[in-house]
C-alpha cells in the first residue's frame, strides 16, 4: 500500500535536502519522490546525502508545476507549520498517517513539502484537502524539510505495519485532482456568464469554492452530477439567448410591416 503514498518537495532550495528526503522514505519503505521544480537536481550533494537511497533519487519524477505532481492523486496533503486564513481540516502527525495508510488502498496519495524559507504558499495550501502539522514546539515548531519527512514517513510506516488490509483493491470513490481541476474551470466558466463573478469585484469567491470542495471532497458520481448542473445552466443561457435573438428579430419585423406605406 505504501507505493501508493508520494511524497511531492516544491522547488526545493538545496539539493542536499532533496538526498536526505530520499533516504528518510526508503527507511521507511516509501518509494515514490515527485520533485517540483527544485532549484538544482541532480546534484552530487543530494547523490551523497541519499546514502543507500540513490535508487530513490534515479527514479525520482522531476514535474514544472504542482497540477503535473498531484493530477492522479485522491488525497493531498499540505505540510505547513503555519496556520492559514482559509480553514482546511487540521491534521496531526498520528491521525493524518491513519487516514493516509487506510486511503493508500484504494489510490494516489500526495504529501506536499514546501521550500526552505517559507514553505507552502496559499495557492498550493488551496490545491490541498487537508493540512497537516508537525507538534513541535509552539516557539520555534520549524522543522528542516527531511527531518519533517523523516517523521512523517514513520508514523505512516508504523500505522502501515497494524493496518486491516480487508480493503485492499477496492478503488477510491473520490475523484483525482485532474477531474477536481476540469470542475473548478467549468465552475468559473459558467459563474461568469451567469454575472455571478463579474471583473470589477470578483473578490475571493473562486477561492472559497476551492476550499469547499477540496475540504467535502466529493465522490466521482457527486461530481458527475455538479458537472450536469452546470451543463443545464449553460444550456439555459443559451436557449435564453435564442429566444431574445428570436424576440428581438419579431419585433423588428413588425416595425417594418407598420413602417410599410399601403399599396392599392
Amino acid at each position: 500500500m505504501l507505493s501508493n503514498v508520494r511524497i511531492v518537495l516544491i522547488n526545493t532550495f538545496h539539493p542536499g535536502n532533496i538526498g536526505a528526503a530520499a533516504r528518510a522514505m526508503k527507511n521507511m519503505g516509501l518509494s515514490q519522490l515527485v520533485l517540483v521544480d527544485p532549484r538544482v537536481f541532480p546534484d552530487p550533494e543530494a547523490t551523497s546525502r541519499a546514502a543507500g537511497a540513490k535508487d530513490l533519487l534515479e527514479q525520482a519524477q522531476v514535474v514544472s508545476t504542482l497540477e503535473e505532481a498531484i493530477a492522479d492523486c485522491h488525497l493531498v496533503i499540505g505540510t505547513s507549520a503555519r496556520e492559514r486564513t482559509f480553514d482546511l481540516p487540521l491534521l496531526d502527525i498520528e491521525s493524518a498517517a491513519a487516514s493516509i495508510v487506510e486511503e493508500s488502498h484504494g489510490g494516489q496519495i500526495a504529501i506536499l513539502f514546501g521550500r526552505e524559507t517559507m514553505g507552502l504558499n496559499n495557492q498550493e495550501m488551496l490545491a490541498c484537502n487537508r493540512h497537516l502539522y508537525i507538534d513541535a514546539n509552539p516557539e520555534y515548531p520549524v522543522l528542516n524539510i527531511a527531518q519533517a519527512v523523516q517523521l512523517i514517513c514513520y508514523e505512516i510506516h508504523r500505522h502501515a505495519r497494524k493496518a486491516d488490509n480487508s480493503s485492499a483493491g477496492k478503488p477510491t470513490p473520490h475523484a483525482p485532482q485532474s477531474e477536481m481541476a476540469m470542475f473548478y474551470e467549468h465552475l468559473e466558466t459558467v459563474l461568469r456568464k451567469t454575472s455571478f463573478i463579474i471583473p470589477q469585484h470578483e473578490g475571493r469567491v473562486l477561492d472559497k469554492l476551492k476550499r469547499y470542495f477540496n475540504r467535502s471532497r466529493p465522490e466521482r458520481g457527486e461530481l458527475g452530477i455538479l458537472r450536469g448542473i452546470l451543463n443545464a445552466v449553460e444550456e439555459s443561457l443559451v436557449r435564453e439567448r435564442q429566444l431574445g435573438r428570436d424576440e428581438a428579430h419579431t419585433k423588428s419585423e413588425s416595425k417594418q410591416d407598420m413602417e410599410t406605406p399601403y399599396q392599392s
